[in-house]
């Protein structure tokens, strides 16, 4: 379960820091000067990028992420075994950045209920 752990904080630092700053970087050269810079000015990044889609996801994923962590470290100290819950929400997590990054608009709802359900699930098994 700590393995699982670890791989949704690497996940989370790629979708919430390295994929947006990459972008923006991409998108917008002047963003290197303003990651440097004592950041007194607002970059602005289109919103009807891929970019601004990501950024989008990554907010989600910070409103879940909470919950999955305090699920998993529960799961730990009461010795319950949430590893597919665990593995299955890490991976429909990564698969709703792709497709909604992608813009599929049905299949991204979906998977964000299929992540929605493993939480569930997870919580189910501490009772």
């Amino acid at each position: 379960m700590v393995t699982i752990i670890i791989m949704a904080l690497t996940l989370a630092l790629l979708q919430i820091w390295i994929i947006p700053m990459t972008g923006a970087l991409v998108i917008n050269f002047k963003s290197m000067s303003y990651l440097l810079s004592n950041r007194d000015s607002e970059i602005t990044i289109d919103p009807a990028s891929v970019s601004a889609r990501i950024l989008r996801a990554s907010s989600n994923l910070q409103e879940s992420l909470p919950a999955f962590l305090t699920l998993a470290i529960l799961s730990i100290i009461t010795n319950v075994d949430n590893t597919m819950y665990a593995m299955t929400w890490v991976f429909l997590r990564f698969l709703y950045l792709l497709v909604y990054a992608a813009g599929i608009l049905y299949i991204r709802t979906v998977v964000w209920l299929g992540s929605i359900v493993c939480l569930i699930l997870m919580g189910l098994a501490l009772i």
